[in-house]
């Protein structure tokens, strides 16, 4: 089996509520796109019959294909269920014809393609058509008649199926089946005497829907409109069904988002956003969870229904994460952080980071925007239907062509008591009823065309009044029509006793002249089937009670406080208690009564952090009101705050500073206590009591000393803890640092002004003044401009002591308590003379060069007029962006040549250029370019400046290609490669660079091969440069070859053709030819681009070879060689007799060629010996120590390469001292070779043997073998012919070198090759 690689696919939510996206890799593809769906199908409700209508407008790359599908069932039927597509708008359709109960059901649309799906669903819902559903869940009777009562079948008829059994418990009936029954036969005659002649009339601005006749008023009013209004709605006009959506949410929008809040643990959270147009109700949702309005959330509306608010109390960790604002189709979502772990005494309401907009001045704003629109549709409409009523009195007054009479059409109304309204015509046209309106048409009148009337609009309503017990209220509204009447009602009463009704043109007026608690209400107005309301006398609370309620409470730690309150108002009345807007609850320290018309809170056991605002709020089904209080528990001040500031410290004094107290306890701080302590000492001297300014200086102090404060806050009610202070030192005599150099204001004939700043060190004490000196120029004597004991107080001063036309220079030197400090610089030479002018403008300005980063200006200085401009000093350059308005001045100091180089600009950048010449009178007059400067050198046609560019190049496959161009432009040109004429592939790296462009393919392949050109273009012009590129490798060497005889004398070479041929057209052959006469190749034939080729001049009797080649730019194939062409004569053979020889016999016994030597290690490290060997047959080497083998032996390693016998110590030891021996044997014998291996410790002993001898024989050799700590042994040979007397002495190398020799004297008279010699040492050590 194959296991199959799992795919993880990615869910996600699309900006578009309801929509699922899947998408199905990790990453997509780049310009590539899930599907989405731009709209979603909205839930449509249609009348059984009629056709319903499904619209949905998808996105994604690829395009997706969109396909619909049924909870409940298919879509087979292909006459019923039909899927468009309309190319105008994008709108995928489905379309379900002539809707029955079986359609009724949940659809859902899927657009897939190869990035993911989207998938959305909506419902169709089916209606009958004699009925609309309407919400009346939550309409209750004010009575309780039973089935007998109208109000009981009112509330029946427009109650939803699911309130039937409660509407029935709250009136007391008990058989529902037989009401359900009665309900079903009153509305079949209801269905029968609706109207019939209807115009359904929808404006898009006004989102207002009205249902009218001719010659009376219907409309289908929806106030309070919420999100689940949206829909199909369904009227009956002239016996069709007519059905029209009510698409008011698809336009709402949000004016301002609700933002991401942060917020600690325990503080409340607020959202806040605005609507554009008003909705009564939107839905808040946190991750996908409905929210409600309860003990944890708050939700809110403000009176214009735009503003709505979220309200999360007491705020945990499990509250973070995202929460959205759903208006319809569009929403809204923002974070909610929280942060912090303990919970804080004061809870605070977290709103939203950052700049807040005034939600009330926004919302404000867009209702005034709403009404204008409301208005301007009003006045379009009230002309639209004046053209309407000009043509029915027209028609009104052509008697002969409507029922032959020349009367006039005379109409009454009247306003009855019960609030109807009943209006007749006299040509019988038209009969009206408030209660039952009908249209007749006369017979003789069957074919008359009458316009309706379409009636009044509310160019404002009523608005809520607070009245004032025993004074008058006025309730006012103002129609579009002047010729309408209106009638007025109480909590649906008609009102026509006790007040006063008028009406001034389109404006109605109800006036009470003396209110009283029975005239509270809600009131109306209705006019024309229209109608607006308000309320009258919301709950209100005691003048006397509110005045000293709003009056601050303060009390004291531990006490109670108690508020208390009188109200009236209609009940039930709502009483709410609020702290710092948080709701007050009944608790172990807080008790709220409540009665019918009074409430009281007491707070038990006050603390001060319960100081802040107490709000009560009363309410009813008439209004509300509020009123705040603060209250103040007063307590201890709290510690003043530190560390203390150091103002000033001088041998004489020490001033500084600390902080109020955090909280002063709810009274203001009188005074301050002071306590002194000398650093060094254990007791506090008193200061005493000083005012409540947190500042003190003391004068009592001793120079150098170190002091420590005590402080005290003292208020009303108490004093508070300590605050102990750092610890201050008494200045020093220390002196201020040296002032800036002072600065030349002004000068005159006979005054010079100078001001001058403060110093940066002031030497721990304050400033008392400054002393100024002056020096005349070429003078090294300074004078004191003020007198000696008149210090100067300010940081300027007029010199009047001056003569005219001498140059001075001043300085400054401050004076603290400690004396006068130390001179600033000198300030500039100034002469004393009065003002110059300032100079002129410069003439002859222009640009002399330019480039991307520089310029330079060049002018001519202006010209000198006595008592108009004078000479100039110096020069500014300032320049200034296209883009720009501000000025930029190019040096800081002025510039004395008339020439000046611009830099840092930026590159193709647009600049304006000025000059301004400076004097000591000030500065001149502007000079400006009269045109911008462009930065870019002077404009140069594109020109190439390497002449040796390739225009031909061969690459081998798999190398790189690298072109470079160098030219010169100005301005920077725009470069272009192409290959072929076709822009060059991704693939191929472009690298421009200042005055030169490459063209880079890291790694080559056959298709690259073309004609590469680059252009560059400018304003001025452009240049075109190619080169023809060819990327090949080594050819493949041709095909088998054939040989082919059609002339005597001549052969025909035939080859099959190289599998190179076809990429390379450059490729071409080369024919070789061999005699059997000749040992080399000759070349028959080159650059051959056919497959054959005749050789001539071919001979009988001889041998022919042939060889084809292929060749290319790159070089040539290997050859394909011919068959053996023609027949060689046949020669004698030549015998030649070799002589004899004898096999030499190599053979030989095993020898040492070179032989052990002797061996001294050191103890733990290697030792490593060697020998050689010939022999033949080969030698078997066997090494012995001690006459052990030790060819098994692991410590050891031997080895025997080509003779070469080695063994290796790879760590010596003590044991490893002793004889070492080689024997080598074969079958024609055997030898061996020894040698000895002295190992020394670590502490190493030198020795040094040192031979003098009475006959000057030279030794032959000498060897010394260490047999133990305290014995050697010596060897060595000598001449054998002659005798010697040899003497040894020996002494230590290392350590002693001072110690006695140890001489030994041996005489022998034996011939002996090798004398050894044993020799006892006294100490081991040596």
């Amino acid at each position: 089996w194959i296991k199959k690689e799992k795919v993880t696919a990615i869910r996600r939510r699309s900006k578009t509520p309801g929509v699922m996206i899947t998408q199905y890799a990790a990453i997509l593809p780049e310009d590539k796109s899930t599907p989405d769906f731009q709209c979603k199908p909205m839930p449509v409700t249609v009348k059984e019959g009629n056709l319903a209508i499904f619209k949905a407008v998808v996105t994604g790359d690829p395009k997706p294909d969109v396909s619909w599908r049924r909870a409940k069932g298919n879509l087979a039927d292909k006459e019923k269920f039909q899927k468009k597509y309309d190319e105008s708008t994008g709108e995928h359709i489905l379309e379900i014809h002539k809707v029955s109960a079986e359609e009724a059901d949940t659809y859902k649309c899927y657009a897939v393609n190869e990035c993911g799906k989207a998938v959305c669903t909506t419902t169709l819902s089916i209606v009958d058509g004699s009925t609309i559903p309407e919400d009346f869940r939550k309409l209750k009777a004010q009575t309780a008649g039973g089935d007998n009562d109208e109000t009981f079948w009112d509330a029946m008829m427009n109650a939803d199926k699911r309130d039937y059994e409660s509407i029935c418990s709250e009136y007391g009936v008990a058989d529902l089946n037989t009401i359900l029954k009665k309900l079903e036969e009153k509305r079949n005659q209801k269905g029968k005497n609706k109207q019939k002649d209807v115009i359904i009339s929808y404006d898009n601005d006004a989102k207002k829907q009205d249902i009218q006749s001719l010659g009376k008023k219907n409309y289908i009013r929806n106030e309070g409109t919420v999100q689940h209004d949206t829909g199909i709605y369904i009227g009956d006009v002239e016996e069709a069904n007519l059905s029209f959506s009510l698409p008011l949410v698809s336009n709402v929008d949000f004016v301002i988002k609700i933002q991401e809040i942060k917020a600690e643990e325990s503080d409340d959270a607020l959202f806040e956003c605005v609507l554009t147009h008003p909705l009564p109700k939107i839905t808040w949702m946190r991750k996908g969870v409905l929210l409600e309005d309860g003990e944890k959330c708050n939700i809110t509306v403000s009176d214009n229904r735009l503003i709505h608010r979220l309200l999360i109390k007491d705020c945990t960790k499990l509250d973070k994460g995202i929460y959205s604002a759903v208006a319809g189709i569009i929403s809204c979502s923002a974070w909610l952080v929280v942060e912090g772990d303990a919970k804080k005494a004061i809870r605070k309401t977290a709103k939203a980071a950052g700049v807040q907009a005034d939600l009330e001045k926004v919302a404000k704003e867009q209702q005034i925007k709403i009404q204008g629109e409301m208005e301007k549709i009003l006045k379009a409409v009230k002309e639209k239907y004046s053209e309407a009523e000009k043509l029915k009195g027209e028609i009104l007054t052509r008697g002969d062509d409507c029922s032959g009479s020349d009367k006039r059409n005379k109409t009454q109304r009247k306003n009855t008591k019960d609030g109807t309204v009943t209006t007749s015509e006299d040509n019988g046209c038209i009969t009206e009823d408030g209660d039952l309106k009908k249209k007749k048409q006369t017979k003789g009148q069957a074919g008359c065309n009458l316009t309706s009337d379409p009636g009044v609009q509310f160019i404002w309503g009523l608005s809520d009044v607070d009245a004032i017990i025993h004074e008058s209220a006025e309730l006012m509204c103002k129609l579009s029509r002047e010729d309408r009447e209106g009638v007025w009602f109480r909590d649906g009463k008609q009102v026509y006793d006790n007040v006063s009704i008028t009406m001034n043109g389109p404006i109605h007026k109800l006036v009470i002249m003396k209110c009283s608690e029975d005239n509270s209400g809600k009131y109306r107005f209705e006019a024309d089937g229209r109608k607006t309301e308000a309320m009258l006398n919301p709950p209100r609370f005691d003048p006397e009670d509110l005045s000293a309620f709003t009056r601050p409470l303060a009390v004291k730690v531990g006490h109670n406080a108690t508020y208390k309150l009188q109200f009236i108002g209609h009940k039930p009345i709502k009483v709410q208690w609020y702290k710092d807007g948080d709701e007050l609850k009944d608790d172990n320290s807080t008790m709220i009564e409540r009665s019918a018309s009074h409430t009281r809170l007491l707070l038990s056991r006050c603390q001060r952090r319960d100081t802040g605002e107490i709000k009560i709020k009363i309410k009813n089904d008439h209004g509300f009101t509020e009123a705040v209080s603060q209250l103040v528990v007063l307590d201890k001040p709290s510690p003043p705050l530190g560390p203390a500031e150091v103002t000033e410290s001088s041998a004489l004094c020490i001033e500084f500073k600390w902080r109020p107290p955090k909280d002063d306890g709810g009274s203001p701080v009188t005074n301050y206590i002071l306590e002194r302590q000398q650093v060094g000492r254990n007791t506090w001297k008193k200061m005493g009591e000083i005012p409540g300014v947190p500042i003190y200086r003391d004068t009592d102090v001793d120079r150098g000393r170190k002091y420590c404060y005590r402080i005290w806050a003292v208020t009303s009610e108490g004093m508070s803890e300590v605050m102990e202070t750092d610890e201050m030192q008494a200045g020093k005599f220390a002196f201020p640092g040296p002032p800036a150099p002072p600065k030349v204001v002004s000068a005159f004939n006979d005054c010079i002004n100078i001001s001058w700043s403060s110093p940066s060190s002031t030497g721990g004490s304050r400033l008392l003044g400054y002393i100024l000196e002056k020096r005349k120029q070429g003078s090294n004597l300074w004078t004191c401009v003020n007198a000696p004991d008149e210090i100067i107080k300010e940081k300027k001063y007029a010199v009047k002591d001056v003569v005219e036309g001498i140059e001075y220079e001043f300085r400054v030197c401050a004076v603290n308590l400690s004396g006068a400090g130390e001179f600033s610089n000198a300030s500039e030479f100034v002469f004393a003379r009065d003002p110059k002018k300032p100079p002129g403008k410069v003439t002859g300005l222009k640009v002399t060069e330019t480039s991307y980063s520089n310029m330079v200006v060049t002018w001519t200085k202006p010209e000198d007029k006595p008592g108009i401009q004078d000479e100039a000093k110096g020069y500014f350059v300032e320049i200034r962006r296209a883009d720009c308005i501000e000025w930029c001045r190019c040096n800081s100091s002025p510039v004395i040549m008339t020439s000046f180089n611009v830099k840092g600009l930026k590159s193709m950048d647009m600049y304006w250029v000025r000059v301004i010449a400076i004097n000591d009178g000030g500065e001149g007059t502007p000079e400006e370019l009269p045109n911008y400067i462009l930065a870019m050198p002077l404009p140069v046609r594109p020109r190439f400046t390497n002449n040796k560019m390739k225009s031909f190049m061969v690459v081998r496959a798999g190398n790189s290609v690298r072109i470079t161009v160098n030219f010169e432009a100005s301005p920077w040109p725009e470069i272009t490669w192409l290959k072929d004429n076709v822009p060059v592939m991704k693939r191929v790296t472009i690298s421009n660079s200042d005055g030169s462009s490459q063209l880079l393919i890291p790694t080559s392949e056959r298709l690259d091969s073309g004609i590469y050109s680059v252009l560059v273009k400018n304003i001025v012009g452009q240049e075109t440069f190619s080169t023809e590129v060819r990327v090949t490798d080594d050819p493949k060497p041709p095909g088998p070859v054939e040989l082919e005889e059609s002339v005597p004398g001549t052969v025909t070479v035939i080859w099959q053709p190289s599998p190179d041929e076809k990429r390379d057209d450059r490729l071409h052959y080369t024919v070789s030819k061999l005699e059997s006469t000749k040992h080399t190749w000759t070349t028959v034939a080159d650059r051959l681009f056919n497959n054959r080729f005749t050789v001539c001049n071919i001979m009988q009797g001889r041998e022919y070879h042939f060889r084809v080649y292929a060749k290319n730019d790159m070089g040539i194939s290997a050859p394909s060689e011919s068959p053996i062409w023609g027949m060689e004569k046949k020669k004698e053979k030549m015998v030649i007799t070799e002589p004899s020889r004898k096999d030499c016999d190599l053979r030989c016994t095993p020898s040492f060629i070179v032989p052990l030597k002797p061996q001294t290690a050191t103890v733990g490290y290697e030792c490593y010996m060697s020998c050689a060997v010939k022999g033949d047959p080969a030698a078997r080497i066997t090494w012995y120590r001690n006459h052990v083998s030790i060819n098994t032996d692991t410590n050891y390693y031997v080895s025997n390469t080509c003779g070469v016998c080695s063994l290796l110590i790879l760590r010596v030891g003590p044991k490893d001292v002793g004889e070492y021996k080689v024997v080598a044997d074969n079958s024609l014998g055997r030898a061996e070779c020894s040698t000895v291996l002295s190992v020394r410790g670590k502490t190493e002993t030198w020795l040094h043997f040192c031979f003098t001898k009475k006959v000057y024989t030279p030794l032959l050799a000498c060897q010394v073998i260490l047999i133990s700590i305290r014995n050697v042994s010596l060897f060595w040979s000598y001449n054998l012919h002659n005798q010697i007397d040899t003497q040894a002495e020996i002494f230590p190398v290392r350590g002693c070198k001072n110690a006695p020799k140890l001489k030994t004297f041996f005489s022998y008279a034996q011939l002996s090759s090798v004398c050894p010699i044993h020799l006892e040492l006294d100490s081991g050590k040596d």
